[in-house]
């Protein structure tokens, strides 16, 4: 997305404990209308690792803040102000966060587990006001226009100073929404990659153009759900009920069973190659196949040669594709969560968008016919890749070749680059710390 306005991205403010209690007082007193009392505005505050846990913030301003490995299990957050706020790996278990707006939030690793979520506002970030908010929600005016540079401020933090067109998706990859009651939530446009939804309760819920693959709604309750648009490639919905649920142009997985015999032939063939280390079968060669939106979760093509392959939306999560050839293959928003691809050839793929969270692209230990270890490896290889905006948090990236890739927006939080070769690399940003 081109970037429209740009800003400079405020410091965070830290609080010291003393403040922090005092700041909680006074909110608790104006919950209950006693004197002395102050609505609590924490809004940018960084209170990583904070413990919240059982607090009534009901209506608190938390625009911005960094909340990331809080504890905030039951806490009352109804009718909250979490406009783009941080709680990544959060514990947020039965908290009350109805009529919230976490709008923009980063939310990747939470738990949500048995958390109230009903009505709340969970669509991408932008300056655009609050739907249900006008002069009769805002009557001071200069209280409103506080609130929209409060929104500005915290908007140029999470794009690091430029706020993009169509605003910061809120990003719930990997968070745990296991028995959340989400009924009447706007997740329009959110970011559900690898979610928990087990239990959930979506009734009325709107996922219009959510991204949900590679997620668990196993039992979740869908009546009158809105799915138009949304990518729901991999998504796991066994026992759920899809009657009352509104697809519209949901975008479905493409079971191998549906691809042509010779594809099915090819994976099956190589499959049984690698079983019988080449005594059966024979290494697929798929160079440039349409292989676009497919189930190909937890298969093995290790070795195989997908050059120029259209692999785009895929769900692969968990694949293994040990010294594969993919190079110049388009994995363009693909879920690889916890694929192996040590030693694959991804030179000049593009992975714009791509989930590589949890994936192996550190040397794979090469091996002689009869399968045992010669002491040798081979380095992955992404020299000249597309990597722009692609998760790579807690990936294994040692010795890999990243020669004039493009890391722009990656998020390489937890990556492990120790060795590797980063040589006219494009690293917009904090530059990863090698281990």
């Amino acid at each position: 997305m081109l970037p429209v306005a740009t800003a400079p991205a405020p410091a965070p403010s830290y609080l010291r404990p003393d403040q922090l209690a005092e700041v909680l007082d006074r909110h608790a007193r104006w919950i209950k209308g006693q004197p002395g009392g102050a609505r609590a505005n924490l809004a940018l505050a960084d209170l990583e690792g904070a413990d919240l846990a059982q607090r009534d913030l009901r209506g608190a301003r938390l625009v911005g803040a960094k909340l990331a490995r809080c504890r905030l299990s039951g806490t009352n957050l109804a009718g909250a102000d979490l406009f783009g706020v941080d709680l990544r790996d959060a514990d947020i278990t039965r908290a009350n966060l109805m009529q919230t707006d976490l709008r923009g939030a980063r939310l990747r690793s939470a738990d949500f587990s048995n958390a109230n979520l009903r009505g709340a506002d969970l669509r991408a970030g932008t300056l655009e006001a609050r739907r249900g908010t006008g002069s009769d929600s805002h009557p001071d005016a200069q209280d409103a226009e506080a609130t929209r540079q409060t929104h500005r401020s915290a908007l140029a933090r999470l794009q690091g100073g430029v706020t993009a067109e169509g605003g910061i998706p809120t990003d719930l990859t990997g968070a745990v929404l296991a028995g959340a009651n989400l009924t009447e939530a706007d997740l329009c446009g959110a970011v559900l990659q690898n979610a928990d939804l087990t239990g959930a309760v979506l009734t009325d819920a709107n996922l219009s153009g959510a991204r949900l693959n590679g997620a668990n709604l196993t039992g979740a309750r869908l009546d009158g759900c809105t799915f138009d648009n949304a990518d729901l490639v991999g998504t796991r919905m066994v026992d759920c009920d899809l009657s009352q649920a509104k697809l519209g142009s949901a975008c479905l997985t493409r079971p191998i069973d549906s691809m042509g015999s010779e594809i099915q032939r090819a994976i099956f063939d190589h499959e049984r190659w690698i079983d019988s280390v080449g005594q059966r079968g024979e290494r697929a060669e798929l160079d440039g196949t349409d292989l676009s939106r497919a189930d190909l979760r937890g298969v093995n093509l290790s070795a195989a040669s997908l050059r120029g392959a259209n692999l785009s939306d895929a769900a692969l999560t968990g694949a293994r594709l040990m010294m594969a050839d993919l190079s110049g293959a388009n994995l363009e928003r693909a879920n690889l969560m916890g694929a192996d691809l040590s030693g694959a050839n991804l030179s000049f793929a593009r992975l714009t968008g791509a989930d590589l969270t949890r994936v192996n692209l550190g040397p794979a230990e090469i091996k002689d016919p009869s399968g045992r270890p010669t002491g040798r490896s081979w380095a992955a290889n992404l020299m000249g890749a597309d990597l722009r905006q692609a998760m790579l948090t807690d990936s294994r990236m040692v010795q890999a070749n990243l020669t004039d890739a493009d890391l722009e927006n990656a998020d390489l939080d937890g990556a492990d680059l120790a060795g590797a070769k980063l040589q006219r690399a494009h690293l917009k940003g904090k530059v990863p710390r090698r281990r």
